[in-house]
């Protein structure tokens, strides 16, 4: 049985949100930490590597469907 999620993470300065979804969560966010600073991604450039939240999915259409969902939401 395969797992998915969906993350959300933030900088430092908790100022900006990256939403995203993968296969394993451990290693995507060491991604994003050893990315901080580079210019390539958006949560490179906003330095984007503190885990906020996080959902586990067993199907990843349910991740992907997540993701957007919380996408569209209002950040207010």
């Amino acid at each position: 049985m395969s797992n998915y999620f969906t993350y959300i993470i933030t900088n430092p300065a908790k100022t900006v949100l990256y939403i995203g979804m993968t296969n394993d969560l451990e290693q995507r966010i060491v991604e994003h930490f050893l990315s901080r600073g580079t210019q390539r991604s958006f949560a490179g450039k906003h330095y984007c590597y503190f885990l906020l939240h996080f959902e586990r999915f067993l199907n990843p259409i349910d991740a992907i469907d997540r993701e957007k969902e919380i996408k569209r939401m209002s950040r207010i």
